[in-house]
């Protein structure tokens, strides 16, 4: 394809119509979508004093940190575990297994399919 073949096609005025339809799908679309109420906001009012307080306790916690290592040694602080400990450690583990086959098993309901 040429120039010559290009400036013929393209200087070929065309007029385009529409199908039937279009106009009134495209106007039933605009009204459809002009009556969906507005989003919800989000509730900044509720969620600042909450990111406040957990700013403020982050920043505690911060502070108490750094002063107990100042005044002990990270040595001190480092306690390799008890053996007495052991079976603390085998509450907790017993713990994440019965959590973690309580999420599994409701998650296996949440996301049954209905039939």
């Amino acid at each position: 394809m040429g120039d010559d073949d290009l400036e013929r096609i393209l200087s070929n005025e065309q007029r385009v119509i529409p199908s039937a339809g279009f106009a009134i799908a495209v106007m039933d679309a605009v009204r459809r979508d002009s009556t969906v109420p507005p989003p919800i906001p989000f509730p900044w009012k509720r969620i600042l004093p909450m990111a406040l307080v957990a700013m403020f306790i982050l920043v505690a916690l911060s502070i108490a940190g750094i002063t107990l290592l100042i005044e002990y040694p990270l040595s001190q602080l480092i306690q390799w575990p008890k053996p007495r400990n052991a079976v603390g450690a085998a509450w907790i583990a017993l713990s994440l297994v019965v959590t973690s086959l309580a999420v599994r098993l409701s998650m296996r309901f949440a996301c049954r399919k209905p039939y």
